[in-house]
């Protein structure tokens, strides 16, 4: 068996605790999440399988662990294999590069605006 980089299941299990936590405190914050998180067309337009590879590649543009906890699980429940998140995965990285392309771009243009 392979060594984990992290307890996935454990790592969702703490997390869920800690939501529970807070909702106890601040119920509206996790039911304002919960609207946002299942907001869609009626009908839906995009399979669950699909919105949760999308979840994924966005979690992993904007380094959520915690999104990667629960989507990858949710994704896997959804029928997605590990080639279909392989794939999302591949759009989030191609799409990661472009930006810090389009960036450098924009860092070239203002370090020439400073040009004298």
């Amino acid at each position: 068996m392979t060594q984990r980089m992290v307890d996935w299941a454990g790592y969702r299990q703490q997390l869920g605790r800690t939501l529970e936590g807070i909702a106890e405190i601040s119920p509206d914050l996790l039911k304002g999440n919960d609207v946002l998180s299942k907001a869609a067309p009626t009908p839906a337009t995009l399979d669950a399988k699909t919105r949760e590879l999308i979840a994924l590649a966005v979690a992993v543009t904007t380094r959520c662990d915690g999104c990667i906890a629960f989507h990858t699980e949710a994704a896997r429940k959804a029928g997605a294999t590990k080639a279909q998140l392989v794939e999302a995965l591949g759009v989030a990285i191609a799409l990661n590069e472009g930006a810090a392309l389009i960036y450098s771009a924009r860092a070239v243009d203002a370090f020439d605006s400073t040009a004298g």
